[in-house]
């Protein structure tokens, strides 16, 4: 290893990235990390941990209304937009300072420049800086994708969402996946008028039918306004500086902000793949085998730069396994099955396993039980709204297959079920157990 700069050399801070530079540093490998933008990732920084925080805030539109019922008086409450987006800010700042506290805890070296590969060792930074590496590891994430349309550059993308100078009185959201849905409930339940266009008539595509449909029900309810079948086509920027949002044969959609949430794709543009002779997939993503390793020996890939699972924790295990394999002497591999997934909405759905026509597809006969229930939260709101957890267990072997649920802390509730799901438990093992009463929770173990 003495020949190289370093034993290994990584492409990009975030959760993949860290995980594996601090592992492999542990292992005692010389390590040292690039970082364009800031440590932490698309997570930490401006993904899934801020929008949590925008989330919980936004909750507390619905608690404070509830609240009377309840029997609280709450006089001459308002809503700071500007305090609860600098006390995100402010988090992010702490949790960058935390994962940096991290890599220099394991003796990685942090260089906080762009670096592109210049061959199967060879790593150029933005200084001009060249340096070598026995193994480079790619953990560049994704990027929000814009689509080529007319005024494009009027939108913003999930990134500038957290830096916004006020809620926008009128909210126009491109999109159907689960950012696109996050955001529209968040701004809804603060108190703008967003609509919400999507070009085809499915909504969180690869999520239970079911739990979809129930949420459109209650997003609808909520006043969200859902367009289906409305093609993003073009955006107009009126005199007084707001914008009309083209979308499909219907009249176009007036906005104050457009947020375009149209997926994500890998951040591989000028990386220098070709140098090491690696072709990218489909929409840029690294193409690697099950241990992360490229078409060349020497480069490995982890997290959304792949394109296989764009969650997190997903990132987190590739990275580990990544280093647990090349230093530590642990050949790993990552299970992708049964991965647990959230939609952070309003209320919040989780699923794990397969749809139920998923389930079909593959098992051919299943059984399908359910609960359709008031949660005991909503007893005392104005928002008849009602839960729904379903279980999708093969008609065989009474295996459960899938779980899907839509309700107050969904996520909560499914991640000990989904360890259930994963250790190939059956429905006769859900009914064994006694419930937890009162709670949402026991719905799961009184299916019928």
């Amino acid at each position: 290893m003495s020949d190289y700069d370093y034993d290994l050399f990584v492409i990009g801070a975030g959760s993949g990235g860290v995980r594996a530079s601090r592992v492999a540093a542990a292992h005692g490998a010389k390590v040292a990390v690039a970082e364009e933008h800031r440590v932490g990732g698309t997570c930490v920084i401006r993904g899934c941990v801020p929008k949590k925080m925008l989330y919980y805030g936004s909750h507390f539109a619905e608690d404070l209304e509830d609240a009377a019922n309840y029997g609280w008086t709450i006089e001459g409450r308002s809503f700071d937009w500007v305090k609860l987006r600098d006390h995100v800010l402010a988090d992010v700042d702490r949790l960058n300072g935390l994962y940096t506290k991290t890599l220099e805890n394991h003796g990685v070296e942090r260089i906080l420049e762009r670096a592109t590969i210049t061959g199967p060792h060879g790593v150029r930074l933005a200084s001009g800086r060249e340096v070598t590496a026995r193994y480079i590891l790619i953990a560049v994430g994704s990027w929000p994708a814009m689509p080529v349309v007319p005024g494009i550059e009027h939108c913003v993308t999930s990134n500038e969402m957290f830096h916004l100078d006020a809620v926008p009185q009128r909210l126009a959201v491109i999109g159907g996946g689960y950012i696109a849905m996050e955001f529209a409930g968040i701004f809804n339940a603060l108190g703008s008028d967003v609509t919400l266009l999507n070009r085809s008539e499915t909504l969180l595509r690869g999520y239970d039918r079911s739990i979809v449909d129930r949420l459109t029900q209650i997003s609808m309810a909520r006043g969200l306004n859902i367009k289906l079948n409305a093609p993003f086509t073009k955006v107009e920027k009126a005199e007084d500086g707001s914008f009309l949002v083209h979308c499909g044969k219907g009249a176009p959609v007036a906005a104050d902000v457009v947020l375009v949430a149209t997926g994500r794709a890998p951040k591989t543009a000028g990386l220098g793949l070709e140098n090491a002779g690696i072709v990218p997939g489909k929409g840029g993503a690294v193409p690697v085998d099950a241990h992360g390793q490229t078409s060349c020996e020497s480069i490995y890939a982890v997290g959304d730069v792949t394109d296989r699972v764009q969650l997190t924790p997903v990132a987190i295990r590739e990275g580990q396994a990544f280093a647990d394999t090349v230093f530590g002497n642990k050949p790993t591999i990552v299970d992708y099955d049964a991965i647990p997934s959230a939609v952070f909405s309003h209320p919040p759905l989780a699923s794990v396993g397969l749809s139920e026509g998923e389930a079909r597809n593959l098992y051919g006969k299943v059984r399908v039980y359910s609960s359709d229930f008031r949660p005991m939260k909503n007893t005392f709101a104005e928002r008849a709204e009602r839960g729904l957890y379903k279980m999708v267990v093969d008609d065989a072997t009474d295996k459960v297959l899938g779980l899907h649920l839509i309700g107050p802390e969904a996520p909560e509730v499914l991640q000990a079920a989904a360890i259930a799901v994963k250790a190939g438990l059956t429905k006769a093992d859900f009914d064994a157990t006694v419930a937890l009463h009162p709670s949402m929770a026991e719905e799961l173990v009184l299916l019928k």
